[in-house]
């Protein structure tokens, strides 16, 4: 049998990730906290009402739309996981809006364009965005400047079967301080506050975040607050 070998010119995006993942690797000093959520909760909930959602709303009722309202609440009590270092002036940059950077698929990998202005939207408009940007990703129709300036990302290696992952800071679209990482929900044996042992749908949650701006008790606390709007979606409604 042959043992060809085929060289592909790398494309401009291609690139760019590249760039964005090395240099994130070189610049910040990164470390990945990790929780895991019940999604019992938030899973009955899409059950109950995606069929009246996506009738009312036009699109299909997710998981991340709950996990971006979470996580741009969680940036607002914590601004510290939501600002960036200026190298080159040496300050810090506090940011007052949420644009948050959501992986999705493309043709050329996965890239992260990104829901501008999320402390402000509902979990259907959050929803409807992320869908149209999927959409276009899918048609290889994303701009480099819907990919740039986000301020935080989030990413889901289960919808891949990912059990666990260190994301890497995603650096090269703006600068950010902090990633968080879903993943697969699987059935597990859990401990409940009875004392009796159930089983539960958990996913297991990864903050990776610049030590060199986020101390682990702003890490730990914003991680915990989005488990906790998750394991009680009425958090969501009631900014808890």
């Amino acid at each position: 049998p042959g043992r060809a070998e085929r060289r592909v010119k790398m494309t401009r995006m291609r690139k760019a990730i590249a760039r964005s993942m090395k240099d994130a690797q070189n610049t910040a000093c990164m470390l990945t906290t990790f929780q895991e959520v019940d999604m019992t909760e938030i899973m009955n909930l899409r059950k109950r009402y995606k069929d009246d959602f996506e009738s009312m709303h036009g699109v299909r009722l997710g998981f991340m739309g709950a996990f971006v309202k979470a996580s741009a609440f969680a940036l607002k009590q914590i601004p510290g996981v939501n600002a960036a270092i200026d190298d080159a002036a040496g300050e810090i940059v506090y940011r007052d809006y949420c644009d948050i950077s959501v992986a999705v698929a493309s043709p050329k990998g996965l890239v992260v364009p990104v829901v501008r202005n999320a402390q402000s939207m509902s979990i259907s408009q959050i929803e409807s965005e992320i869908g149209e940007l999927a959409v276009r990703a899918r048609n290889d129709e994303l701009a480099m400047e819907d990919m740039m300036g986000g301020t935080f990302t989030i990413t889901n290696g289960g919808v891949f079967g990912s059990l666990l992952s260190t994301p890497i800071l995603n650096s090269g679209f703006g600068t950010q301080s902090a990633i968080l990482g879903m993943h697969f929900t699987k059935m597990r044996p859990v401990v409940m506050n009875s004392g009796e042992i159930a089983p539960r749908p958990v996913m297991y949650l990864a903050l990776t975040y610049d030590h060199r701006l986020v101390d682990g008790r702003e890490a730990v606390t914003f991680l915990c607050m989005v488990r906790d709007q998750i394991e009680d979606p009425r958090r969501l409604v009631l900014e808890l």
